[in-house]
């Protein structure tokens, strides 16, 4: 189900299909921001990550001494959620987010139990200020032991986004960064080759050219950056993603030149190439007490 909320600004739509964002839109003139989900590019538009962010190596994972099978970014993008609140309650609470929000929750059940032996609620937030929109991620461990588990985000924006024929001359802007950002990026079938490489910037700022998205994903580590700004192709910032997660990707479809670019939050990320550890050893996985409770968020500013 489509939930609709908007202000005199902006008009978000968010499907109850793994609480997905699908549609921000400048109601000034109708202008779209976020990919539509051509499945000839890719057929999704803001999916979320979890309990995984990549792929394990060979699809699986190990937990106390069994092997469960898992794919890339983990079943809540493809689990429908319960509308949990609207405009600001949830359930019996006072205001939990502002007049123009909403809430979604998915609970474990037997199914996910089968490939993902924790009993959780993964609750999704959406909040609507002005021109920006505010997504909140509550994470509970309602297990009677620790669970490891990762999240993360994977905003589509279009690009171009006036009409040209392709994103040629586009670019981002790293916040507080001036003449480099270091990244590394994954072999075809999605571990991370954790070879040191550089981006060179000028001003901050990195200009799209012909193939620049062709080699990898670029996965960026090490807190470098907390702001990323979409440009056009004059250096307007159309889109800008805030974020104080450990990383972050900047993707496109290798090799179809596709008409959007993914700037991606996250908490976690594929396993490395050698990586032969268990669950709790994968990289940057959180561990969750009994009882406990994860949360983050963060944010999307879009031009007006």
């Amino acid at each position: 189900m489509r939930y609709i909320l908007e202000n005199e600004v902006l008009k978000v739509e968010i499907d109850s299909f793994g609480a997905e964002l699908k549609s921000v839109k400048r109601k000034s003139d109708d202008r779209e921001y976020m990919w539509q989900a051509d499945a000839k590019y890719w057929g999704r538009t803001s999916p979320v990550l979890f309990p995984f962010v990549g792929a394990p190596k060979n699809k699986e994972y190990r937990y106390e001494g069994k092997t469960y099978s898992m794919g890339q970014h983990g079943f809540a993008r493809d689990m429908e959620f319960v509308c949990e609140a609207l405009d600001g309650k949830r359930g019996d609470s006072e205001n939990v987010e502002g007049e123009h929000s909403i809430w979604f929750v998915l609970e474990s059940d037997e199914t996910t139990y089968e490939k993902y032996p924790f009993q959780f609620r993964l609750h999704i937030g959406y909040e609507l200020r002005i021109n920006e929109v505010k997504v909140s991620w509550l994470v509970e461990n309602i297990d009677n032991k620790p669970m490891y588990f990762s999240i993360g985000a994977h905003p589509a924006f279009m690009c171009p986004i006036h009409g040209e024929p392709d994103k040629t001359g586009y670019g981002l802007r790293f916040g507080g960064l001036t003449d480099e950002i270091h990244h590394h990026g994954n072999t075809p079938d999605g571990m991370a080759v954790m070879e040191d490489k550089v981006l060179c910037l000028t001003d901050g700022k990195v200009t799209f050219t012909p193939g620049f998205f062709d080699e990898c994903t670029y996965m960026i580590e090490g807190k470098q950056t907390r702001r990323v700004e979409l440009l056009d192709a004059d250096g307007n910032a159309y889109v800008t993603v805030d974020f104080d997660t450990p990383l972050f990707a900047i993707w496109s479809p290798e090799g179809k030149n596709a008409p959007f670019v993914c700037i991606e939050p996250w908490y976690g990320r594929c396993d490395a190439v050698d990586f032969s550890g268990s669950l709790s050893e994968r990289a940057y996985e959180k561990a969750l007490a009994s009882g406990g409770e994860f949360e983050a968020t963060y944010s999307m500013h879009f031009a007006i």
